[in-house]
């Protein structure tokens, strides 16, 4: 959904045989009707808001029939549609109250933060009481930074009905707080908690030495996870032999990823594409980074950038093998409604699922690429390779080691 939505007004300027604005405001009529404002319902998560920042809103999301509300990876799994995730995401209340950044462990707490800490680091859905200060009306809203919710509504009252099944692995290490929270992030990772859960329990201030625990906001924490997980693995990978020419190509809910893959130190280059405008004018944003990472934020793709990277990386990591990476992203007019981050990092690993495409050089894989864009999107990827400083140094690498040899 775009700036001719806002123009269009279901009018149906698109040409689409669907309205995204009607399909959304159908979800939200539903979550009216059915509105209330005390309620018995299930709780599987936090959202964290950054408006305001350093005394923001925090938002215990609920629903009364919890129906895989909030399980991104399963839908990937099972390829739910836009549509369909809206109406889960649509369902849920977003419960909030206020509630400073800092030390959220201290004696003196917000006892509301104290059950959203609770919720956060529940691996279920949690069983919740909630009274609120109104009964909740949907608001529409353009801005979904991360997954969309329901409507907002002040919390007045809230408890927790059941006890929160905690593992055992995340309660020690969220009791020890002489532990950094980098550090406890991928400890939990290595033994098998994906990476949703892990920013849930990021966001409410449960990790890191206990001086420094804070909240943060939800979409700074899925970008925190996504990075220091990833970096993780980019310091294995850097041990690993040199990967062979591959290409790879899938994607999600219209958002579609070519990955190259050149035989060479690690190195990493994201463009962003917003396919359907005008051939040869397609706005698109790129960030990169060499062999030692980067020091400063990607602000062109943003949280994007390091999810992607994340998937990259997984891939490399069950290979054994290292290599620059050439991330090329095609969005489409499919991606009809913005749903999340995660949305970017399941449509990544869903490329690098895909069976390899192996070539004998450069040239080749280059070459296919081409073909490939021009065939699915009908654009000249010229335009974006004449830009990559991924390839100027993968050339520039290969002269050298043609020199010493």
């Amino acid at each position: 959904m775009d700036i001719q939505c806002l123009k269009c007004k279901g009018r149906h300027f698109c040409k689409r045989e669907f309205c995204p604005l009607q399909v959304k405001i159908a979800s939200q009529k539903k979550v009216n009707i059915a509105a209330k404002q005390d309620y018995f319902g299930e709780s599987p998560n936090i959202f964290v808001g950054r408006f305001g920042y350093p005394d923001i809103n925090v938002g215990i999301l609920n629903v009364e029939d919890y129906q895989n509300h909030d399980e991104p990876l399963l839908w990937s799994r099972e390829n739910y549609q836009i549509g369909r995730i809206i109406d889960l995401r649509s369902a849920m209340v977003n419960s909030s109250f206020k509630a400073g950044i800092k030390n959220p462990i201290s004696s003196n707490r917000n006892r509301f933060l104290e059950l959203s800490q609770e919720i956060s680091l529940a691996y279920k859905p949690v069983d919740v009481e909630i009274s609120l200060n109104k009964k909740p009306v949907f608001n529409l809203s353009f801005n979904q930074d991360t997954m969309p919710y329901g409507p907002n509504a002040r919390l007045v009252k809230a408890k927790i009905t059941e006890n929160p099944k905690i593992p055992a692995s995340v309660e020690k290490a969220v009791s020890d707080t002489d532990l950094k929270a980098k550090d406890a992030l991928i400890s939990l990772r290595k033994k098998g908690f994906d990476e949703h859960y892990l920013t849930k329990i990021l966001s409410v201030g449960n990790l890191g030495i206990k001086n420094q625990r804070k909240l943060v906001p939800t979409r700074w924490s899925i970008t925190a996870v996504d990075d220091q997980i990833g970096k993780d693995i980019m310091q294995r990978i850097k041990d690993y032999k040199q990967a062979d020419y591959a290409a790879y190509f899938g994607g999600y809910l219209g958002n579609y990823y070519l990955v190259l893959l050149f035989p060479d130190i690690w190195r990493y280059e994201l463009f962003e594409a917003y396919a359907g405008s005008a051939k040869y004018e397609w706005p698109f944003g790129t960030d990169y980074e060499n062999y030692n990472g980067r020091e400063e934020y990607a602000e062109n793709t943003a949280g994007g950038y390091y999810a992607a990277r994340l998937s990259v990386l997984e891939k490399l990591d069950r290979l054994k093998r290292q290599g620059s990476c050439l991330c090329l992203r095609f969005i489409t007019d499919e991606y009809w409604a913005p749903l999340g981050v995660w949305v970017v990092r399941e449509a990544a690993r869903n490329a690098m699922k895909s069976k390899a495409i192996g070539f004998g050089s450069k040239e080749l894989m280059i070459t296919y690429a081409k073909h490939l864009v021009r065939k699915k999107f009908g654009y000249d990827l010229d335009n974006i390779l004449k830009m990559s400083k991924l390839l100027k140094e993968v050339e520039k690498q290969g002269k050298l080691i043609n020199f010493f040899q």
